[in-house]
């Protein structure tokens, strides 16, 4: 079955075909970072016009690369949730059009999910059920991956997740849009031990995330520093911050499937990129014992082979939609609220 992905719930338009869940036949991006650079971040409205400018010649590309026509696509899958509402609407709104001059199935996707799904790619052998832990610029979770579409939440963010809190904080180093990788950068160069960052602690679920803290003490710290004439070792700090982020994301990871009884563990999402995150989480994992998984660089951001790949087993378990499919800027995973294991 081979099913055709369209993403477009930030900054990127891209498109994809995928077959059977696994195995991609293309995927292709049209990227903004040039364009919002010059702005420090994603403009919403100028993203939503270039989505309307790109998101056509892309599927035409995605279709081609795969070697096919719309005729030998069996559904189409897109990103209605969460995500820029008006760049969701985008791409939203061209798959119901495309659904319904072609009779193709359309299958609603929510971008979370996607990012989970990008591990099936590049791993044939993970299956659910395991733990979870996705990471990117709006998303902090642990989610129990009970089976291909069915999640229940362990942890989430309370607030910022890791993906801002590492892009706000990169700004006011004075790194360029986007700032992740530049923090990765400097932190290969930096001295972790010549700050001491706050530490998280919040009641309730030890599960949760809260990284706004952490930013904030960084911005207020690079702004003081600033107006007192004070140098600032941006690798050190870059560094300091990458391993204050990678620990809680590992050590609550960890802590969750030991509680949990899992003994294989997906890392996913955009952050899921950042090389001190991927080396502390894969080394936890390695010390306890436990089966890590994570996907390739290329699908750890946005994408829509990843859209494409949990289409796939959506519609396998009869989720589809109709025309009054619309696009949500905010939404939990599938039917279900963040819970407190016992």
């Amino acid at each position: 079955m081979r099913i055709l992905g369209i993403e477009s719930s930030c900054d990127e338009t891209a498109a994809s075909v995928v077959e059977n869940g696994r195995v991609i036949l293309s995927n292709v991006i049209a990227s903004q970072a040039d364009e919002h650079r010059q702005y420090g971040g994603v403009v919403p409205e100028l993203a939503s016009r270039r989505h309307c400018e790109n998101i056509l010649w892309v599927v035409k590309q995605a279709l081609s690369d795969a070697g096919l026509t719309i005729d030998g696509i069996d559904g189409i899958a897109v990103t209605y949730a969460p995500g820029l509402i008006g760049a969701l609407l985008v791409g939203v709104s061209f798959a119901k059009g495309l659904a319904m001059m072609t009779g193709k199935p359309l299958i609603p996707v929510h971008h979370t999910e996607g990012h989970a799904a990008a591990n099936y790619l590049a791993h044939h052998a993970l299956e659910p059920p395991y733990l979870g832990i996705i990471v990117s610029g709006g998303h902090t979770r642990i989610a129990e991956v009970l089976d291909y579409t069915t999640f229940r939440t362990v942890g989430k963010t309370r607030d910022d997740a890791a993906g801002e809190c590492f892009d706000k904080c990169a700004r006011a180093m004075g790194f360029p849009y986007p700032g992740g990788v530049h923090v990765d950068e400097a932190a290969q160069r930096g001295d972790a031990s010549a700050f001491r960052l706050p530490k998280t602690k919040m009641d309730g679920n030890p599960y949760d995330f809260s990284f706004s803290g952490l930013k904030t003490y960084v911005v207020n710290y690079l702004h003081n520093a600033g107006q007192r004439g004070e140098p600032v070792n941006t690798d050190d700090l870059a560094a300091a911050l990458q391993q204050e982020i990678a620990r809680t994301v590992t050590d609550k990871t960890i802590a969750a499937a030991k509680a949990l009884g899992y003994h294989t563990v997906a890392l996913s999402g955009g952050v899921s990129a950042n090389s001190g995150v991927r080396n502390a989480l894969s080394a936890a994992c390695e010390q306890n014992g436990f089966a890590f998984y994570m996907p390739p660089a290329a699908l750890c951001g946005d994408n829509a082979a990843m859209i494409a790949a949990q289409g796939y087993y959506n519609y396998l378990a009869g989720i589809t939609a109709d025309e009054s499919l619309n696009a949500v800027a905010s939404k939990e995973l599938r039917g279900e609220a963040a819970q407190t294991p016992a």
